[in-house]
């Protein structure tokens, strides 16, 4: 479909939707279109998340191809969760990257707010460590191997799965903590953390600031009792 055809789709989709005449449907239109064209090269909210080395890397993509190729499946008009299954399903990505290239794509074309997700707000950090994996996965399940370095909040196990993620409700509170487990080598891995359901983007950020901390202190903590 050539670009005139969608926006002429997407100007009556919304006269369908909104009851508008023509003109005023076409101008919202073309007002999102020109925020997205505007948004269209700056790939800042996608290398917040990753940058695009690391994204190539495990993906064997860019961001800017991985923008194209959804911009051409018409991720603009589909639910993140479809995306994600869309990536999984199609390009075989990894799940956490799944997640990381959808929401790099929502904040690229302007569809959501920075962290923002369809369940609040959502930050990622990762640290990688000098540890086995199974060390590493430890260090978050295990209750007193966490204690070592989370110093400054609680979490409680919800479900995991050994050497590839866990699951915690994060201080007794509604927001949530997905953590993925990589192994980097016999001696190296890398856990992602993403911090979900925070209520709103100062608290995002200040849990995004937070987590860095924390993995740092986790990082020194394993390395210097794991030698």
């Amino acid at each position: 479909m050539t670009t005139q055809k969608l926006f002429k789709r997407r100007v009556r989709e919304r006269m369908s939707r909104t009851g508008e005449s023509y003109t005023a449907a076409r101008r919202h239109a073309a007002r999102t279109r020109d925020r997205l064209a505007a948004t269209r090269s700056d790939l800042t909210g996608a290398t917040e998340l990753a940058s695009d080395e690391r994204i190539s890397e495990v993906t064997g993509r860019s961001w800017a191809a991985w923008l194209s190729l959804l911009d051409d499946w018409g991720a603009r008009q589909r639910k993140r969760g479809q995306t994600v299954d869309y990536l999984i399903a199609e390009h075989a990505v990894p799940h956490w990257w799944a997640q990381t290239i959808a929401a790099g794509y929502e904040r690229t074309r302007g569809l959501r707010l920075k962290h923002q997700q369809p369940g609040g707000f959502t930050i990622y950090a990762s640290r990688t460590v000098g540890v086995p994996i199974e060390v590493l996965y430890r260090a978050f399940t295990d209750d007193r191997m966490r204690a070592t370095w989370l110093t400054d909040g609680s979490m409680s196990l919800r479900t995991s799965r050994a050497g590839l993620d866990a699951r915690f409700d994060w201080g007794g509170g509604p927001t949530r903590v997905y953590v993925a487990f990589e192994s980097k080598g016999p001696a190296k891995a890398t856990a992602f953390v993403a911090h979900e359901r925070l209520p709103d983007p100062d608290a995002a950020e200040a849990a995004k600031f937070a987590w860095k901390q924390r993995l740092v202190a986790l990082k020194a903590t394993l390395e210097s009792t794991h030698v």
